[in-house]
């Protein structure tokens, strides 16, 4: 077995690491084309992004490799052989469950030690290549604006010297108040030795300046400017074509670049923090006083004399009883201890509004790491569950090749890939709990799993579609008999034997639908998930009843064992009971007249 899914799994893995890096490629291409990248810097680059994508191709290409494995052995009656020799599907999956659980174990501490020092390479690399300037190629007939604080335009370029002719450029490095413009025949652009300085020479020309600077202020006044003709002129603009290296410190301490120790320990700092501060901020609510009444003012508005100095003093702690503050007041002052009140609610509203706003940062910073942190292990899970579905779909189907097997596994995959991504932004935005978003997509897929192994463990038809119609129709008690007169008979049928047999199964019938009616709900829904026994008992002795009755000759004999259902329930137990009747009903009928 290993000797077959090894190969298949490292040229699948390959095939599927290609195409996600291609995904890659196409998705920062405007970031790499026309930058002048040495081949050294690309491959850097492609290295460290194959190795993020490791995660997202390895159960991809485990579900493939399993399919082609297991179709392979179907389509050649390899597994119909093993399976007959007494060796159960279980047991031939065996070497690959060991195989899979090491993969497991290898990509948990991928995704621990490996994955944090690529990504924080990967991110880095490609931000210094996102910052570095474009690869310096001035077209024809249209403004050029790659280099910081110009705008070019060239009619015409000669190929062979280099030369650019009909040149205007606008000088805005000072801002737009004071654009320069400049109009010239022709000119050459180089680069610098120094590869920081671009050396622009323009031959017969014109340059016109805004003085603005030098201007005097007020409306209507002078603004002066600067008309200057010359027939050669050279330029030197600044302008960093290297490519510089960005510090991996600040990367290394996101959350991409933190393992599991490191990433439990920001989560405990940071929760800390919301905690405390959180502290202090509901203590603050609960010790601020919303409503201040002056004390000069009551004992005035009371009838008393007080010399004491105007001063303002808080309600006290505990249910404040506005009538015993309000009541003795003027309108005129009751208005206004309550606008005073309602400005500074407002003053408060907004403050705690602008502090929420800090520690929804940390309740985000929180989340970030806790889904990486859970993400460490939803590779290695999801390598189990791919493997489980796999494995038994391709003994189901039994198709091997590359296209039955690549179609299945780019749908399961497709299906995998929306369900994980919509709990990662649902975990990420606090709409689910991390670990509930994060694990979303492998418990989706976990059943799917375990029912693929039942299924093909039993041999059970998954996808024939009769199957399931008739599974459905005798749920619904819809599936009816098709018995048929036989020419030959083993034994006959006795009278006196049939109709003892419907009468035991019409008391079978009768008893049962008594028995379930006056049972209490709780117990009704106990059975709902337990066989019932009276239900049993008849069951029973309908199959011995139709088994007997189908060597009858009489086709009414038949055509009654017809209209008895598969299964009894509850609900046609009745019918089945006067069904039975019938039957005694023809069988007496029967031994009166011999």
């Amino acid at each position: 077995m290993l000797r077959s899914f090894l190969p298949l799994f490292m040229m699948t893995f390959v095939i599927c690491l290609f195409i996600v890096l291609m995904q890659f490629l196409w998705r920062y291409i405007d970031d790499l084309v026309g930058k002048g990248l040495s081949v050294g810097v690309i491959g850097e680059l492609f290295f460290y992004a194959a190795l993020t994508m490791v995660p997202m191709a390895l159960p991809l290409a485990i579900l493939l490799a399993s399919l082609m494995t297991f179709g392979n052995l179907g389509e050649r009656f390899e597994l119909t052989a093993i399976k007959a020799s007494g060796v159960s599907l279980l047991k031939v999956m065996k070497p690959l469950i060991i195989f899979i659980a090491l993969v497991a174990v290898g990509a948990f501490f991928f995704q621990n030690n490996v994955l944090p020092i690529a990504q924080t390479k990967m991110w880095t690399l490609l931000y210094s290549v996102r910052q570095k300037s474009p690869e310096l190629e001035i077209p024809e007939g249209v403004f050029y604006d790659q280099i910081p604080g110009y705008n070019f335009y060239v009619g015409k370029k000669d190929q062979q010297t280099g030369t650019l002719h009909d040149i205007m450029i606008y000088d805005v490095s000072r801002g737009f108040e004071n654009v320069r413009v400049i109009l010239a025949d022709s000119g050459q652009l180089k680069m610098a030795d120094d590869k920081a300085h671009l050396f622009l020479r323009l031959h017969h020309g014109k340059q016109f300046e805004n003085l603005r600077e030098t201007a005097f202020s007020g409306i209507g006044a002078y603004q002066p400017y600067r008309r200057e003709t010359f027939d050669l002129k050279e330029i030197l603009l600044a302008f960093d074509a290297g490519f510089n290296r960005m510090d991996e410190a600040g990367m290394r301490n996101q959350y991409v670049g933190k393992n599991i120790a490191e990433l439990q320990a920001t989560i405990d700092s940071v929760t800390s923090r919301v905690d405390s501060i959180g502290a202090i901020y509901a203590k603050d609510l609960k010790e601020d006083t919303y409503v201040r009444v002056n004390y000069y003012d009551t004992h005035m508005a009371a009838g008393k004399v007080v010399r004491a100095p105007r001063r303002e003093v808080a309600m006290p702690d505990g249910p404040l009883d506005i009538d015993s503050v309000f009541y003795k007041m003027n309108p005129g002052q009751t208005a206004t201890y309550l606008a005073m009140a309602v400005s500074h609610v407002q003053r408060a509203r907004q403050e705690y509004e602008f502090k929420s706003y800090a520690m929804e940062d940390d309740r985000y910073t929180i989340r970030r790491h806790g889904i990486e942190m859970q993400k460490k292990f939803t590779l290695s899970f999801a390598c189990l569950v791919f493997f489980f579905i796999g494995a038994p779909l391709g003994a189901i189907i039994r198709k091997g090749g590359l296209g039955t097997p690549l179609v299945i596994s780019v749908f399961l995959f497709i299906v995998y890939y929306i369900i994980d991504n919509t709990g990662y932004k649902m975990a990420r935005d606090g709409k689910l709990e991390v670990w509930q978003g994060i694990w979303l997509s492998s418990a989706v897929l976990l059943p799917l799993g375990i029912f693929f192994t039942y299924k093909a463990m039993r041999d059970s038809a998954v996808f024939n579609i009769d199957a399931y119609r008739l599974m459905w129709l005798r749920l619904r008690g819809k599936l009816r008999r098709e018995l048929e007169v036989k020419e030959f008979v083993m034994q006959e049928v006795v009278a006196a034997h049939a109709s003892a047999l419907a009468g035991d199964f019409a008391a079978a019938c009768e008893g049962l639908y008594a028995s379930y009616r006056s049972m209490p709900w709780w117990k009704r829904a106990f059975y709902l998930v337990r066989r019932y026994p009276p239900r049993s008992a008849a069951q029973e002795k309908l199959n011995d009843l139709v088994e007997y009755l189908a060597d009858s000759r009489e086709p009414k004999v038949i055509a009654l064992a017809n209209r008895l259902p598969f299964q009894v329930t509850s609900r046609n137990a009745r019918e089945c009971a006067a069904t039975a009747r019938q039957i005694i009903n023809m069988f007496d009928i029967s031994l009166k007249t011999q």
